[in-house]
């Protein structure tokens, strides 16, 4: 008897990934968005192998739930985010629903306890280069160029941290001196691809950073692996800023916002401002500004980076 559903791999996490690409086929899903769901299918595929559970149809709403509630306690212990614990439960959600199961939606929230995502930042904002110094330092120190890579572009484009271990820093580098942006291609949500300026001499001694720890690779992350390989790789980057101040790497792009708020309104940004807001007209064109820059679609998520209006 096939197991899978049939569709021709014994592996829970590749059977996973299978699905979703029969979806681009059928024009359910956009290829963008299948390389973000197979990285959190895989996360579950290995919590439900821990589980005995191996083959597709013996996932039940139940084991979903038991792995939300084990998402609930990292994000109480504040591992990860509510919002990354949502996007991790809806991942699984999304790919049952390509499978031939009639499949009920498990709820992040009602069902596996998951605390609400908060769309506006409420701690201020490091914005302070110093302790990220620090931080870069103590990477360096232990050989992890590419990790000190992949923060100091976070740092100074805003890049996420997939952006920025995709980014190809030699062409980068280029593109920035002769054209006064960098484009970001790889790795971006939704696809959207966009141009980030150069507006300090602090961005272009990033990019030779970034270009020495590429070296001959293809990116910044090493030719012999693949996104999902090297993401758990930047798990050390990650507790290294936490000892220096940093939540992680996504705190560095919102040190981004705050700190190009400041370059355009001649303000600190209202997270950093106890709420104050001198100029609503000027704050609304640096949001949408600044939402450009950071990949999103919609003005009201810059709210999560440098505080609401």
């Amino acid at each position: 008897m096939s197991r899978n559903f049939g569709i021709g791999t014994r592996d829970l996490a590749s059977a996973g990934r299978l699905f979703l690409h029969q979806s681009v086929q059928q024009k359910a899903l956009s290829f963008s968005s299948v390389d973000a769901l197979s990285d959190r299918w895989a996360q579950f595929a290995a919590y439900a192998k821990e589980q005995g559970i191996g083959r597709m149809e013996r996932i039940t709403p139940e084991l979903v739930q038991s792995y939300g509630r084990e998402l609930a306690e990292k994000v109480q212990s504040k591992q990860i985010s509510a919002s990354y614990a949502q996007n991790l439960v809806s991942s699984v959600n999304t790919v049952m629903h390509f499978t031939p199961k009639q499949w009920e939606s498990v709820s992040p929230t009602r069902e596996c306890g998951i605390a609400e995502r908060s769309l506006v930042r409420d701690t201020p904002v490091l914005t302070e280069r110093e302790p990220l110094s620090v931080a870069l330092q103590a990477l360096r120190e232990n050989g992890n160029y590419r990790g000190a890579a992949v923060a100091e572009l976070a740092r100074e484009f805003g890049l996420r941290s997939k952006e920025a271990a995709l980014l190809n820093a030699h062409s980068a580098l280029k593109e920035a001196q002769s054209k006064g942006f960098i484009s970001v291609l790889n790795g971006t949500k939704g696809g959207r691809h966009r141009e980030v300026p150069i507006t300090s001499e602090k961005q272009l001694e990033v990019l030779k950073n970034a270009s020495k720890a590429q070296e001959d690779a293809r990116a910044v992350m090493p030719s012999d692996k693949n996104w999902a390989q090297y993401r758990n790789e930047l798990q050390h980057v990650r507790e290294v800023l936490k000892e220096n101040g940093f939540a992680g790497l996504h705190d560095l792009r919102s040190a981004y916002a705050a700190s190009r708020y400041e370059q355009l309104t001649g303000q600190s940004a209202p997270i950093n401002n106890d709420g104050v807001i001198v100029d609503r007209a000027m704050d609304l064109t640096a949001r949408d500004t600044i939402t450009k820059e950071l990949g999103h679609g919609r003005i009201d998520v810059v709210a999560a980076y440098i505080g609401g209006r």
